[in-house]
């Protein structure tokens, strides 16, 4: 029998997310982002929908290489305004039992030591149903903010990550032992002081000497997701992810980005089905086939080009408002997220894309595939990438919120388990335990060595 095809929703604490300038669409409710009640709403439906969880992106900074300004941005509301992640977690987890989250936070501005406790205190909170998907940032205007010129080379970036998760694993593994709190009335004893050690760690970048200030949680360390591909990204997803979320707009693109994360992690002496992958897409779902194409001629009149182009602008490091829509775009090598300039450009030789092209593909859902049509015509496509790339499920974008998702769920789901492909329940326990099987991490994962025996 075929594997259960894995779902997760993708969105953003902001307005419109991967899709710039549908926020004006009449049925759209992107906008009502800082209210509490559209999150809990949005996460009873997709705990109804049995979805792995929920992802949820974030970036430092402002979109402001599109015409060397963030005015685009504002105009477009691409990603901006844009509110912390972490803190709709606790209201989402109280008004659901399975659902997990991911959450983006960056390691490259903040102290392994704080982000350590703000994890375990989500995986507290919500039962170990709590993952970080590890970045390390792409935007020059993230660093000026935190008062630096620029941001370190990329793949800097990512030898000053490792040591930070060897700190951060050092804190959640290593610091306390599973029997240190005690709990002893009688005697009067809470914490065995013995039961506890100090982290000290002394490296070229981080230097630390404390315990972590928190008990041991139900996971000790968060279900880790990585994002990127790029070669020094792939090889650290390689090492430490166990779930991988990328993104790419054809299976030309994908498969053999999933074929060498794979070989990756035999690379660093683990399974290579020790990881489970997400791909980007974007589902648009209706009753017929020409529903859902009416649908999608809908969303297109809502696009935003200058938003798209806003987005890419940022995400590849070059200024789209200096090329003209019908210029085919070029590779340019920078220190800026280096997947999202190959998606357009080298990762597919048989593809040429136009400036124009981007800004109508990027307009709905991102750089993903768009998937149109009746539930049996998706899950068609969706069962057709699955064989042709690798991947295990999909991160689902959305075009108009939450719209998108409930059609997911009311129309998508129900074929996918009319054909065995997705499950009928979702099992308690942990997010880790839920989709790797294991309550802890294995033996060949690098935080091993630090566990507390």
């Amino acid at each position: 029998m075929a594997p259960p095809i894995r779902l997760n929703a993708f969105a953003m604490n902001c307005v419109g997310h991967q899709s710039p300038g549908l926020w004006r669409h009449p049925r759209d409710r992107s906008a009502e982002y800082g209210s509490l009640a559209y999150w809990t709403e949005l996460a009873r439906t997709l705990e109804r929908g049995l979805f792995d969880g929920l992802f949820l992106a974030d970036v430092l900074g402002v979109y402001d290489v599109y015409a060397g300004s963030p005015a685009a941005a504002l105009r477009n509301a691409a990603q901006v305004p844009l509110a912390d992640p972490m803190l709709l977690v606790p209201a989402m987890a109280a008004v659901t039992e399975r659902l997990g989250f991911g959450i983006t936070c960056n390691l490259s501005y903040e102290p392994p030591y704080l982000l350590a406790r703000r994890f375990s205190t989500l995986d507290q909170l919500t039962g170990g149903r709590v993952g970080w998907n590890i970045v390390t940032g792409y935007l020059d205007s993230a660093a000026r903010a935190m008062g630096l010129p620029r941001q370190a080379a990329h793949d800097d970036r990512y030898d000053v990550a490792e040591e930070y998760m060897q700190v951060v694993y050092a804190l959640w593994e290593g610091s306390w032992a599973d029997d240190a709190v005690v709990a002893d009335r009688a005697r009067g004893v809470f914490v065995d002081p013995e039961r506890v050690r100090a982290v000290r760690h002394e490296g070229p970048h981080f230097r630390l000497d404390g315990i972590h200030l928190c008990a041991p949680t139900p996971q000790r360390t968060p279900f880790l997701y990585q994002a990127g591909t790029s070669p020094k990204g792939r090889d650290f997803a390689g090492r430490h992810a166990e779930a991988v979320f990328l993104s790419g707009p054809s299976e030309a693109v994908v498969a053999p980005r999933v074929a060498a994360l794979r070989q990756s992690l035999a690379a660093h002496g683990r399974d290579p089905g020790d990881v489970t992958v997400y791909a980007l897409a974007t589902v648009i779902v209706a009753g017929t086939d020409a529903a859902a194409e009416a649908r999608l001629a809908e969303y297109r009149a809502h696009i935003s080009d200058e938003g798209a182009l806003t987005l890419m602008s940022g995400w590849t490091g070059v200024d789209f408002s200096r090329l003209d829509l019908d210029a085919e775009v070029r590779h340019v090598e920078n220190d800026a997220g280096r997947s999202a300039m190959d998606n357009i450009t080298r990762a597919d030789p048989g593809r040429v894309w136009t400036v124009r092209e981007v800004a109508r593909h990027v307009g709905i859902g991102g750089i993903g595939p768009v998937f149109v049509g009746a539930p049996a015509t998706v899950a068609d496509a969706l069962e057709g990438w699955i064989a042709r790339t690798g991947v295990d499920g999909f991160n689902l974008a959305y075009a108009v919120a939450p719209e998108s998702f409930t059609d997911a769920v009311d129309l998508l789901v129900p074929e996918l388990q009319g054909r065995g492909r997705y499950p009928l329940a979702s099992p308690a326990g942990t997010l880790r335990a839920r989709l790797t099987g294991r309550s802890r991490l294995p033996a060949s994962h690098p935080a091993a060595s630090l566990r507390r025996g």
